[in-house]
């Protein structure tokens, strides 16, 4: 997610984004995400998509024990922090700047992780993608992290480095502009993209994707 930081929005849909903290109870356990939207703008404080993408895991019953999982633009982790709940082996990323704030809020979640079910790792889309295991990964979760245009084709280089063809990626994401539209259209080159949900009261969508053969893909 971008590390922009923004002035205080007046409108009351946006109050919640100024709050110190967030609530939350995912996998019977209650979570408490902090957020700092002054100092790390939209990468410090939970999105709805990010719970929207959460109560889909858990309602939807995905199947994540024993899964290897990474979050993309993870932000304040809570995604991350649910799938690992839930039975994942997550590695939760963003860029650098965030991590501190980030590895703060996961510790403060999972105190007891004895089995290393969560990490957190530096990732910036498009760069150093060799530290990361190519078609490693069972899930890869990504929560309103498609608005920034510059950014989609490092995006997508990305998701076809770190997926298999048996790989299932799943994004969470409010379709604000035409481009988001865009984005879509050239994940679909690559990969095979349905949506599985669609939250009415918070305008999410949820889209899942999986790698096309190599035979299949748009050049």
């Amino acid at each position: 997610m971008a590390l922009v930081p923004y002035v205080e929005n007046p409108l009351p849909v946006l109050s919640k984004l100024h709050n110190t903290s967030a609530e939350f109870n995912f996998a019977n356990h209650d979570l408490r995400i902090t957020q700092d939207w002054k100092r790390l703008g939209v990468a410090a404080v939970v999105w709805d998509a990010a719970v929207v993408l959460c109560m889909y895991l858990e309602l939807e019953r995905v199947e994540l024990k024993g899964k290897v999982a990474i979050e993309l633009g993870a932000g304040t982790g809570l995604v991350g922090i649910v799938a690992a709940l839930l039975g994942a082996k997550v590695t939760i990323t963003d860029r650098e700047p965030a991590l501190d704030f980030l590895s703060a809020n996961v510790k403060a979640n999972l105190p007891a992780d004895p089995l290393g079910s969560a990490s957190v790792s530096e990732l910036t889309w498009g760069e150093g993608l060799h530290r990361y295991p190519a078609g490693g990964f069972d899930l890869v979760f990504g929560a309103d992290i498609v608005y920034l245009e510059d950014t989609f084709v490092p995006l997508l280089q990305t998701l076809e480095h770190l997926c298999s063809d048996a790989t299932v990626v799943l994004l969470s994401s409010k379709i604000r502009y035409e481009r988001d539209t865009r984005f879509l259209s050239m994940l679909k080159q690559r990969f095979t993209v349905e949506e599985v949900h669609y939250d009415k009261q918070w305008d999410i969508h949820i889209y899942r994707a999986h790698r096309l053969p190599p035979a299949r893909r748009d050049l």
